[in-house]
Parts: structure tokens; sequence; C-alpha cells
């Protein structure tokens, strides 16, 4: 083994590590630091409680924003819209479907929601991507296929292998699926820039307007071919069945994505998303031997071709399922689980980071404001819960010197007001969670608005289990060099 290529691993090695090592460094920072340098300690804290509260208000203005959008552009008739346009009738729309061992009424209610769609054209096509190691594969699909056949162009189905060098998972089966669609277009006389991939998860139920609004907006987008078109998926489909801790934290996912919605300079999509079957053919699809796929993709359009990759926001609702496993232990288990993987989309940092020095055709500008993107929202991620709940009692409990100042006497007290006021932006999002669910026809009745309340004075445990232990987790994983494995989330 050369030289060069020892320092190319350790180079690699040393920026997949950077936010990991960060997490620890800021998580331990008030023990360590503390008996020499209390103050500092102190106003880092300060800092970073008052920077949570220029977050939190950011948040819930994006929030309002992004559902008063929702609103307006629901009373927007997309049909006639689109029936407009010349070009109408010449998208076909391709909706790939990765599952694994999903209950077949989940993908017959979601594919259902695909069939009630108001898209005026007949061009949309199902795609059934399953993993060739799941036993009832073939007859989920016979079912499927009996029952949709008349209500899709076509039905392509995909049993993708275990094949070398590959990570199980949505990346590699998407992959194996899209370019299967790839040669279905070719041997059709299809165009690729006329073909819009959906990928939908197997619980996502898409709205009546999506197929109309997302074409229409693919069509008057000049850049259509290097943009990714997202709409939020909210965790409403099942929320009076999942139990308090798992309900609240789909709450809090769901307004969360809410208002990255309208925070377009930073917006990528997650979960469920279209894009052209150009791009994705231009760069080589999703690769494969990766776990999170939906930020890692949008990172290798963005480092191909700069800054005119963007995702454009879809103002209307994806309706999809919180983690629920029938049992409320195996619900947390899985919610853990399902929590650490998103989380371990830390890998992607490293991923950015090498891509920045070897991508010399994107400008600096744009590709160091996604490096400081994506590094600061996976940094943030398990460290916000320590500093924010703990670490200003710290300092002046190791530092009984520092505890008899002023600074030591009030750091707790003016940490805790901090804290105090970027609480009350939970006001608007109990009002928006309401709100939401009047839209997804979840309703709440009278006997639900105390419980809806109280509950709230419960999320620092919720954020501890759910979010930030599962996050320090992931992050502690790549620091030791272990791997994850690609689990699918539970839900019956």
């Amino acid at each position: 083994m050369t030289k060069r290529i020892i320092a190319s691993r350790f180079f690699q090695r040393l920026l997949e590590i950077i936010v990991p090592i960060g997490s620890w460094f800021l998580i331990t920072l008030p023990l360590w630091f503390s008996p020499f340098h209390p103050a500092l300690v102190a106003y880092f804290i300060i800092a970073f409680d008052l920077y949570f509260f220029y977050k939190s208000i950011i948040t819930a203005y994006s929030a309002v924003v992004s559902y008063s959008e929702i609103i307006f552009h629901s009373k927007i008739n997309y049909v006639k819209k689109i029936k407009g346009l010349k070009e109408g009738e010449t998208l076909n729309h391709f909706i790939i479907v990765p599952n694994f061992k999903e209950p077949l009424h989940k993908l017959d209610s979601t594919i259902n929601s695909f069939v009630k769609n108001d898209y005026p054209y007949k061009n949309i096509y199902l795609v059934l991507a399953f993993e060739k190691r799941e036993i009832d594969a073939n007859e989920k699909a016979k079912f499927l296929l009996n029952k949709y056949e008349k209500s899709f162009k076509d039905i392509l189905v995909t049993y993708h292998p275990d094949l070398p060098n590959e990570e199980p998972g949505k990346a590699s089966n998407q992959t194996f699926s899209a370019k299967y669609v790839d040669r279905y277009v070719v041997k059709t006389g299809l165009k690729r820039e006329q073909v819009i991939i959906t990928i939908c998860d197997a619980d996502s139920y898409l709205p009546k307007n999506y197929f109309s609004y997302l074409s229409f907006t693919f069509l008057k987008d000049q850049d259509r071919n290097y943009h990714f078109y997202w709409a939020p998926v909210l965790l409403y489909n099942n929320f009076w069945k999942l139990p308090l801790f798992v309900r609240m934290q789909a709450t809090l996912s769901s307004i969360l994505r809410l208002a990255f919605l309208s925070q377009k300079e930073n917006l990528i999509q997650v979960s469920t998303y279209s894009t052209s079957l150009w791009l994705l053919k231009k760069i080589n699809f999703w690769d494969v031997d990766i776990i999170p796929e939906d930020w890692h993709v949008f990172f290798q359009a963005f480092f191909t071709y700069s800054d005119k990759v963007k995702t454009i926001p879809l103002f209307t609702i994806v309706n999809g399922d919180a983690v629920y496993s029938g049992t409320t232990f195996k619900t947390f288990a899985n919610r853990y689980e399902q929590e650490k993987r998103w989380a371990w989309g830390v890998s992607d940092v490293g991923y950015v980071l090498k891509k920045f020095f070897q991508a010399p055709n994107v400008n600096f500008w744009p590709k160091f404001r996604k490096v400081i993107f994506v590094a600061e929202t996976h940094l943030f991620w398990p460290v916000s819960f320590f500093i924010l709940t703990i670490s200003a009692s710290i300092p002046p409990l190791i530092n009984p010197i520092f505890k008899k100042t002023v600074l030591g006497f009030l750091l707790p007290k003016l940490s805790a007001l901090i804290l105090t006021l970027s609480s009350a932006m939970l006001i608007l999002y109990i009002y928006l969670d309401i709100k939401i669910r009047q839209r997804v026809n979840m309703k709440t009745t009278i006997f639900n608005l105390p419980l809806l309340l109280v509950q709230w004075y419960l999320l620092p445990i919720v954020s501890f289990f759910f979010s930030s232990l599962p996050a320090l987790d992931a992050h502690t994983r790549i620091l030791l060099g272990k791997k994850l494995k690609y689990k699918v989330t539970e839900k019956v």
C-alpha cells in the first residue's frame, strides 16, 4: 500500500469524524474546562442559549409562513393550470415505492392514494421496488398488479438482489429500480428530460393535487432538470394510535419539516420527493454504499452541477406514518433505531467536506454555505439537549470559587430564562399541530385538548431519549469506526 493511499484514507477518516469529535467536545466542555476557565464556559453556554432562542424564533416564523403558503396553494386549481400548458401532456411520472417487509395493507393504502390523484393525464407509472430476499414479495406483487393494473399506464416490478459492494437499504434498492426504469424509458422511446421520478415511502400518502402541482411547477421551472421537488411528510396518519412520547416526537418532527419548507436557501429534500430521470442518470443514480440517501443524492448533484441544484418547495402535505409497532416498548425501541438511522446522516459531512476540496467547478461560497449548514445541523442534533438543560449548572458546581461570582450566580438563572422564552414558541407549535391535523382529517376532540397542552412539559425527556441520545449513539459509532445496518422501521 503506497503512502499516497494511506494518506488519502487517513484524510477521509479525519473528515468523517470531525463532527462526532465536535459533539463530544461540546457536550463535555463544561466538565473539563470549568476548573480552569469557568467564565469562558459560561459565555459559551449563554451564547449557545441565545443562538437556540434565535433559531426557535426562525423555526416558529418559518412554520407559520409554510402553513400560510399551504392554505394559499390549496385554493389553486392546478388541474386547470396544467391543462393550459402546451407541454402538459408530455410529462411521464414514475412513482418508485421502495419497500422491504412492509405490510400489504400499508402498500395498498399508499398506492390507493396515488389512484385518487386529480392529474388530468394518464401518464403515471407505478414501480414496485421489492427486495429479492423478501419471501412474500412475489405474492404482494401479484395482488397489487391484479388490483391496480388498470389504474396506471403501466406497472413495473423490480426485485433488488444483494449485490457486492452495496449497502442493503433504500439507496441501493432505488438505484436498481431507477436503472430498470431508465432502460424501460429508452426502450419505449420516452425522453429522460420529460420523465419525473417520484420516490415515495411505503407509508406516505400523496395528496390529491400532488402530480398536478408538481407538473405545473416542473414545467414553469427553467432549471427543472437540475432541481428536486419536495412536499413535507407530516407524521399524522396513525397519530392517535401512538404512545404519548412518540406522538410528541412525531408532532415536533412534523412542525420542523413544515418550517424547513419555507427556508428555501437551506432546503434539502427528505423521505418522499421528486426529480428528473435526466438528473439521476447524469449523477449515476444514488450511491449504493450509503444508508441515508435523500441528502446524499442532493449533494451528489450539487457537487456535479454547482448551485444550479436546488430543492424546490411544494406547498402541500404528504401524510405519513410515525413509528408504531403494536406495543409501547417495541414502538419506543423502533423509534430510537429510526432516529439513529436518520442521525447516521452525519456520515454525509465527511462526503461533503471531501467534495468541497475535490469540486473546483463549484463556486466557493455556495459550497462553503452547504458545508456549514450540514455540519451545523448534525452537530447540534446530539449536543443541544445537554447544553440547554444541564450545562449551566456544571461550572458553579465544579468550581466553587466561580459560584461566588456574579456570573456564576446568574448563569443558571439566565440560561433558564432564555430557555423559557424559547419554549414560548411551543404555543405556535400547538396551534399549528391542531390546524394541520384538521387538514388531514385527524381531528382533536375537546377531551384531548388538556393532554395536548400538558404533554409538552415532558419535552426534555422526549428530546433526550428520541433525539439527542440516538444521535449521539450514531456519532459515537462513526467515531469508533463501527457500521450501522439498515433496519426498516416497523409500522403496523
